[in-house]
């Protein structure tokens, strides 16, 4: 059982990236391009920010002031990340990446330069280099949070959990704050401990800065995710609802909110929340949960459309990103196999995160490779977390196998844990369950 991350003492000083940049994983979730190397832009193509802009002001005048430094397009880089995560135009992160690239033409070895570059490789699910830079940002200052924030996330990604939480205990101990306080709520929900992540992101809700309403209202979101998780549906209601009366019209706390009405049977309240949220930006997760619900009510075309619309911004987003989701997709629908293979298979020669480990067993058991794919799904499972999604997964593996206790038990434990954990495929984990019975 793990251990949760302790709490010590506060040392360290402030940071003006730890303050701005709260939480990498904030923004792992669907954030790549199809650029094939994001740090290859030539300096002549650095943005220039509107004058009319009134938060780009001030990087402005510092670039004007001191032309040679990086501080300025540091600051703007700083902005456009801001942007990307409040609004979910992550396209904003390509102006952050111009910026950072200038500043590092300018200043090399500028620390916070590197910082920033490093927190941007994530953004582009480029783990392995994320990785690579904090460790040697890490020799450099191993007594700075960010820097095992940095470690923390890119550990996480890769699925070196171990490691993971030696860097968020060393985050924490450096700056007990909301982002280190995060990154441990994160930590327990992965290893299942519901009341200790529940703490955390209290906490971590609770410390944010108040001028950062993204922040507090993605801890918010982060929250009430974690009672939906375990079928907590009205108290995840009311956390969803108190995020976005700090940021209306929140994107994520919107796709929260609707997942959360679809888990009470409200299908058309949850469409409108969730139509909302991809007009303001395209979100895949959202899209999906759409096409669930217009399956679901009987209407195939409007379905037919938002899966569809799933593959185009998938397509838009490139090979880069992180096409899990859409692997699931097709595994749920039993077709594209062999695409839906090749991405999990691609994607689990780079990490060996649970996440990914659970896709793969999905598309290994719609292939009949029964097999492979509990072995995939008991090494998703390895760190108990809870997911109830991963337990029908294991528990249809283990049905198809002829393992009926395990799979009668596995079911049971699904319906018990969070009964309308998906939109339509609750349905058969419940009539999975009485077919065992």
């Amino acid at each position: 059982m793990f251990s949760p991350v302790k709490i010590s003492g506060v040392n360290g000083r402030d940071s003006l990236l730890l303050a701005l940049l709260m939480l990498n994983l904030i923004i792992l979730g669907g954030c790549s391009s199809n650029r094939a190397d994001m740090v290859s832009a030539k300096a002549a193509e650095i943005p220039v920010a509107s004058n009319d802009d009134p938060e780009a002001a001030p990087a402005l005048a510092l670039i004007n002031r001191l032309p040679d430094s990086p501080l300025g397009y540091d600051q703007l880089a700083i902005l456009y990340i801001k942007r990307a995560r409040s609004t979910g135009d992550f396209t904003l992160n390509e102006k952050a990446v111009l910026s950072v690239n200038k500043a590092l033409e300018m200043s090399p070895a500028d620390e916070n330069s590197r910082k920033l570059r490093a927190s941007l490789y994530l953004t582009y699910h480029k783990f392995d280099e994320a990785l690579a830079l904090g460790k040697e940002l890490e020799i450099a200052s191993p007594n700075d949070a960010f820097v095992y924030g940095i470690l923390t996330d890119a550990n996480f990604e890769l699925g070196n959990y171990t490691d993971a939480v030696a860097a968020a205990q060393k985050m924490v101990d450096t700056r007990p704050n909301s982002a280190s306080y995060a990154r441990v709520a994160h930590l327990r929900s992965f290893y299942g401990d519901m009341k200790g992540a529940v703490e955390m992101f209290k906490l971590a809700a609770r410390t944010a800065d108040p001028v950062d309403k993204e922040a507090q209202s993605w801890c918010l979101t982060q929250l009430g995710d974690e009672y939906w998780k375990y079928g907590k549906y009205a108290d995840a209601g009311r956390t969803y609802d108190e995020a976005l009366s700090i940021l209306p019209d929140y994107y994520l706390a919107l796709v929260s909110k609707g997942r959360n009405l679809a888990s009470q049977n409200d299908l058309t309240g949850a469409a409108a929340i969730l139509t909302t949220a991809t007009n303001r930006i395209p979100n895949v997760e959202a899209t999906i949960m759409l096409g669930n619900i217009y399956q679901k009510l009987g209407d195939a075309d409007k379905a037919k459309q938002q899966y569809a619309l799933v593959e185009i911004i998938e397509a838009k987003l490139g090979v880069n990103n992180d096409q899990k989701r859409l692997a699931l997709l097709w595994a749920d629908q039993e077709t594209n196999l062999d695409k839906a293979l090749e991405i999990t298979t691609r994607e689990s020669k780079m990490r060996t995160d649970i996440l990914t480990a659970d896709a793969h067993a999905w598309v290994l058991y719609r292939r009949g490779a029964f097999a492979e794919a509990q072995a995939s799904i008991l090494s998703a499972l390895r760190l108990k977390s809870n997911d109830a999604k991963m337990l029908f997964h294991a528990g249809q593996i283990e049905k198809a196998l002829g393992h009926t206790a395990e799979a009668k038990r596995l079911m049971s434990q699904v319906v018990k844990l969070n009964p309308e954990f998906d939109i339509l495929q609750a349905d058969n984990a419940k009539s999975s369950l009485a077919e065992l019975k």
